[in-house]
């Protein structure tokens, strides 16, 4: 061989089929067809049986819609832990669900019908439902598994299923055994929109103007009051809801206040003291007199005619949930519009007046207003108070009010007769705030105070809905009751039963003599003659008891589950209504860990909308880039706050995701050819360099082991990117590249190199597998496997990597630190000259070591063979001087590093400069290393 055309064709110059463009678009969906044809998923299934559970119990999202991008990253999330956990040695089965019941989709239904609930029969509407439910379950099933999620898409839980809703109604038994359920008329948030009742978890809080009143309600027995005569008295009261006005009985006020009576012209108003002032002045009242004060008990003997007349007598009572922070101290109670004025009623055996229908209407007891819409009657009301003289001032303020999670419209509190359970029954709320304390682990620790607080004030929980698509609240009117709606243990189970094999349809279907059990009567009267009662269960405890349907049936293993994983908005929603009938029915949480997310917003951290046009649709992600970005998207959040996406945001991933591809693809290109099991090389025949890179991979190791465990997947990918972009890009792979290229290819040098490198992608391969899980199995497709994968098809089938105990050697890494400070000055001192002409490449320089230090010198000369190779250049020199004028830094205070032409002539194979290169006979163009290795290949 004597050209050096010749020469570069004796080089170990990489090869891979790793393309360098991924492709993921169109790769991503043969993978998942390869998936499915080998059975890889049913083969992680098989070798997972039998090992120790780990169950992440999915919360079900509605089968009302396309996924969005915030299905995404809860799915994503899911996935990454399900998969590094089965990796890890656990069985962890995920069984994903659906919420298949309820408003959302009914809402939905009858906006696409274009009809309204009352223009619908009930069981052709139901049927329709599930249609529309099963239609969604498949689209977003088909798009979850799109993502990569594995799971058992085919045998998924749905509410709707028959088994499930047996599972459901014999919930409700078990807590109606044990005395949790109950009817009454108590105001809960009503939707008259949707004509519904509504749960806690179903409201929202949104901005809302409302009309505030100051109004005076004329006391009629001032006498005891010992007042001058001839002047009208009344209690001055502040609502923001003057609609209300009609359903008062009674004012509230704290027997801890002091009280004022004003008097104002021909008039004495009633009023907290250190109210009085702003108050009067809203009025436009400047002239008043305090005649005396009283405190909130004297009060009490206080009563006063109704504002419209609908009673005389009222009463004043004391409570201590008024405040003087706004208003008048004085606070209108109507028992049956507001959940504390509800239990002032109970306290004082107060009416419950309801003037308003379930559309919001005033009924005929609402006259003089019958007909009119509560917020259309606001106006009305002031103008009508105004006119009889009983309005003080009127005010639009705009404040937070709650509005309904599916219509986004405000609602009401409007007292009905509903079924619920009681939070307090057997101390229920007690035992469950022991439960939130100290049985399971919020992720972040803030889920914990956050969800204490809100079941320490929880009302009790309704259960009734007013719509048709849902499981049945099988109650029954008894006609020798006086029609009394009861809801009987036996009955429900009797439903269940036949609800298991029929479907809930069975309900709306059947006469009631059919749904009964066989020769039932009413345990009360004796009676037999029943009619059936139409409410559905809330959807909320369809899923809230998931934990019920699902582990007994389709996981078949004891509770809690391991976690439960959902956005933060579910502290109020599903972890409430999972806890509380589990807690009811086992004595216990369903879940060991409850880890939170934000939500998704744009790049500027605003909420999606369709207005703003900044909706991100993982659809179109996938489209462009591939699942894989989308997952490095979610494992690169910092997800305990809100998320942000943006285009911008996604390629920055694109760049992330190509910088580790590209690390990775120049590992599969320096092991072709590499057998592990032949040419691995044993760790104490590894040179120094070697073993500093696996000493850093064990690090990078545990620092991702430490970010799985913790949920932590922004540690991990900065662990890997970091490992991938640092310690091996900038540094080892860097400065490996003449070992690897010129080296003789089977070579005790090279062999060393490829060991390490093969150790570093087995790893790479394995830990990227949970989050990138399309490419990691991509890698492992074209990677050298060795006897210890066993022949294994996928990565998903292989164990989670274990570092060898050797690899992490300290005093390598110290014995490297030095030379690790010393390479970033040198590439200075190298770029300064390039930047001068004096170099091109780093290897046509020649680097100077002047060093007035015995501890450098020692140091530098202990490492003198291989500083060539750390700092890529042709010479190294260490000279020792008495004193150094321009020192690198503080730590090499008496070093200085200086850059000349590197002596001899150029290589042409290996590229370095040489003396020797010129005056070797067969081979004058090579240096001496080279000529060794061209006559060993030539023998």
């Amino acid at each position: 061989m004597s050209s050096s055309h010749d020469y570069q064709q004796t080089l170990n110059l990489p090869k891979t089929d790793f393309s360098m463009k991924a492709g993921l678009a169109q790769k991503e969906p043969v993978m998942l067809t390869e998936w499915t044809k080998k059975e890889i998923y049913k083969k992680i299934r098989q070798k997972s049986n039998g090992r120790k559970p780990f169950i992440l119990h999915d919360g079900p999202p509605y089968a009302n819609g396309n996924i969005h991008i915030g299905h995404a990253l809860n799915k994503i999330l899911k996935d990454i832990i399900v998969r590094y956990k089965t990796m890890k040695g656990f069985d962890s089965l995920y069984v994903p669900g659906w919420d298949c019941h309820g408003l959302p989709i009914e809402h939905q239904l009858l906006k696409d019908l274009k009809t309204t609930k009352a223009e619908v029969e009930c069981v052709a509407f139901r049927k329709k439902a599930h249609d529309y439910a099963m239609k969604y379950v498949g689209i977003q099933r088909d798009e979850f598994k799109r993502l990569g999620i594995f799971g058992e898409w085919d045998n998924p839980y749905l509410t709707l299923a028959p088994e499930y809703e047996y599972w459901i109604l014999k919930s409700l038994a078990e807590l109606n055994k044990k005395g949790f359920i109950y009817r009454r008329l108590k105001p809960v948030n009503w939707c008259f929109s949707c004509e519904t009742a509504l749960a806690e978890a179903e409201v929202e809080y949104e901005n809302h103007t409302s009309p505030t009143v100051y109004v005076k309600f004329p006391v009629n027995n001032a006498s005891v009051l010992d007042l001058p005569k001839g002047k009208k008295v009344s209690l001055l009261v502040w609502t923001t809801t003057p609609w209300t006005l009609l359903a008062n009985v009674a004012v509230a006020a704290n027997e801890k206040f002091q009280y004022v009576l004003v008097e104002v012209g021909k008039e004495i108003l009633i009023l907290e003291k250190t109210l009085s002032v702003p108050v009067l002045e809203k009025g436009g009242v400047t002239k008043f007199k305090i005649l005396k004060e009283l405190t909130g008990k004297d009060l009490t003997q206080l009563v006063y005619t109704h504002p419209f007349g609908k009673k005389k007598n009222c009463p004043v009572v004391a409570v201590d949930y008024v405040t003087n922070e706004d208003g008048t101290g004085l606070v209108h109670t109507a028992p049956g519009h507001g959940q504390d004025d509800y239990q002032t009623g109970l306290k004082y055996k107060l009416d419950v007046l309801m003037p308003v229908n379930g559309k919001g209407v005033f009924t005929a007891d609402g006259e003089p207003f019958v007909g009119e819409h509560v917020f259309k009657a606001n106006p009305l009301i002031v103008e009508d108070l105004k006119k009889r003289g009983l309005l003080f001032v009127h005010q639009d303020i705009a404040h937070s009010y709650p509005h309904c999670w599916r219509c986004k419209k405000p609602i009401i509190f409007r007292a009905t007769e509903q079924w619920f359970m009681s939070i307090d029954h057997q101390g229920l709320r007690k035992k469950l705030k022991d439960a939130i304390h100290t049985q399971v682990k919020w992720i972040p620790a803030a889920g914990e105070e956050r969800i204490s607080a809100m079941v320490a004030t929880r009302p009790d929980w309704c259960l009734s809905r007013q719509r048709y698509w849902g499981v049945p609240i099988p109650a029954v009117i008894c006609r020798g009751c006086n029609d009394q709606q009861k809801l009987l243990t036996p009955v429900i189970e009797h439903l269940a039963d036949l609800v298991r094999t029929q479907g809930s349809d069975v309900w709306f279907e059947k006469d009631v003599r059919e749904l009964l059990p066989y020769g039932f009567c009413c345990p009360d009267c004796g009676g037999s003659d029943f009619q059936k009662a139409n409410d559905i269960l809330d959807v909320w405890f369809d899923s809230g008891v998931s934990h019920q349907a699902v582990f007994r049936t389709l996981i078949n293993k004891d509770l809690p589950a391991d976690l439960y994983l959902e956005g933060s908005d579910q502290h109020r929603g599903w972890f409430q209504s999972s806890l509380i009938p589990s807690v009811a029915i086992d004595g216990k949480p369903p879940y060991r860990q409850v880890l939170t997310h934000g939500f998704v917003v744009d790049g500027e951290g605003r909420k999606m909308s369709k207005s703003l046009g900044n909706v991100v649709k993982p659809q179109e992600i996938i489209q462009n880039f591939g699942a894989d970005i989308l997952r490095l998207w979610v494992a690169s959040s910092s997800y305990n706050d809100d998320v942000r996406i943006s285009k911008e945001i996604v390629d920055r991933l694109v760049d992330g995701y190509r910088k580790i591809r590209n690390t990775v693809r120049y590992l599969l290109g320096n092991l072709d050819g590499f057998n592990p099991d032949a040419h691995s090389v044993a760790y104490a025949k590894l040179p120094p360099l070697d073993r500093w890179a696996l000493n850093a991979l064990a690090k990078m190791m545990d620092a991702v082991n430490t970010g799985y465990e913790q949920y932590d997947f922004v540690g991990v990918y900065k662990a890997i990117h970091a490992f991938c972009n640092e310690e091996l890009s900038s540094i080892y792979l860097d400065i490996l590249k003449d070992r690897l290229y010129t080296s003789a290819a089977h070579g005790p040098e090279r062999r060393s190199a490829q060991t390490v490198l093969y150790h570093i992608l087995d790893v790479i391969v394995r830990v990227l597998a949970p989050i990138m899980c399309f490419t990691s199995d991509e890698i492992y497709a074209l990677m050298t496997k060795g006897s210890t994968h066993g022949g294994v098809p996928t990565v998903h089938l292989l164990d989670w990597p274990v570092v060898d105990p050797q690899w992490r050697s300290l005093p390598v890494e110290e014995d490297f630190a030095g030379l690790m400070q010393l390479r970033p000055l040198v590439l200075k001192a190298l770029e300064e000259k390039r930047r001068e002409g004096l170099i091109g490449s780093s290897l046509e320089a020649k680097v100077i070591f002047q060093t007035a230090s015995e501890r450098d010198e020692a140091y530098l000369r202990t490492h003198s063979d291989i500083l060539h190779t750390v700092f890529i250049v042709s010479q190294v020199e260490i000279e020792r001087v008495a004193e150094v004028s321009a020192p690198v830094n503080e730590v090499y205070s008496k070093t200085a590093i200086f850059v000349q032409k590197a002596q001899g002539e150029k290589c042409s194979r290996c590229w370095n400069y040489k003396t020797e290169v010129g005056t070797i006979a067969d081979h004058p163009a090579l240096c001496a290393s080279c000529t060794k290795i061209i006559k060993q290949m030539d023998s």
